[in-house]
């Protein structure tokens, strides 16, 4: 682990959901080809398939944001298909067993719990994929809240954070996740950043200003003693 400075005890933790507690390609690479055959075979799309790595590269942004990355000369009515396309088929496929959380991430959230932090999602997915997710994957119960820019129309994670602590009347917390969208969310909002170094969707600078870093998920646990 490299920690960039002391992290008193938090009331909560804050945790982002797609390479932070998901390890989103074991779901996503299935259902980005699926995507893109389905806007083929309607003849929304007719460009060659843009490569997965794009796709994933941009987990972290709000959908809009994504589609314009990823298919930048594609029609409005094709991205707004492919929102569609995305959330069926990532439901379909979490129904049907695919993705798997990162390694020691169930166990190591009830440890957590029952240590007396009070746990929560934000997320700039979908409402429905963000809890279905957590649902499937047997974590869900773990949280206090499951937060999305989908269900609250946010087109920040800094709002999305800022209102789940004025929800619950959070005072400290930590912000954990793997973008720089996570680092912004927990800086602007006061809040201690610990960065995902495990997570391979974005770059290494991403996570530059957190606060501190962990190359394995159970070192969560070890930092609230190092107070």
């Amino acid at each position: 682990m490299s920690s960039k400075g002391t992290l008193p005890r938090p009331e909560a933790m804050i945790f982002d959901m797609d390479g932070t507690l998901f390890e989103t390609d074991t779901l996503l690479i299935g259902v980005h080809a699926r995507i893109f055959e389905t806007l083929k075979q309607e003849g929304l799309y007719v460009e060659p398939t843009p490569p997965v790595e794009k796709l994933l590269a941009c987990l972290g942004m709000v959908l809009e944001d994504i589609w314009r990355k990823v298919m930048p000369d594609a029609s409005e009515a094709a991205r707004k298909r492919a929102d569609e396309l995305m959330l069926q088929y990532e439901l379909e496929g979490l129904e049907n067993g695919e993705g798997t959380l990162y390694p020691h991430v169930a166990e190591t959230l009830q440890a957590l719990k029952t240590e007396g932090f009070k746990l929560f999602v934000a997320s700039n997915g979908l409402e429905s994929y963000v809890k279905e997710v957590a649902r499937y994957r047997g974590i869900a119960p773990l949280f206090e809240g499951l937060y999305s820019a989908g269900e609250y129309g946010t087109l920040s994670k800094v709002h999305l954070v800022e209102r789940l602590l004025k929800d619950h009347g959070i005072t400290s917390a930590w912000m954990i996740g793997d973008r720089s969208s996570d680092v912004e969310a927990g800086k602007k909002n006061g809040l201690q950043v610990v960065g995902c170094a495990y997570a391979v969707y974005g770059r290494k600078e991403e996570l530059n200003g957190a606060d501190a870093l962990i190359s394995d998920f159970r070192e969560l646990q070890e930092l609230p003693q190092r107070a």
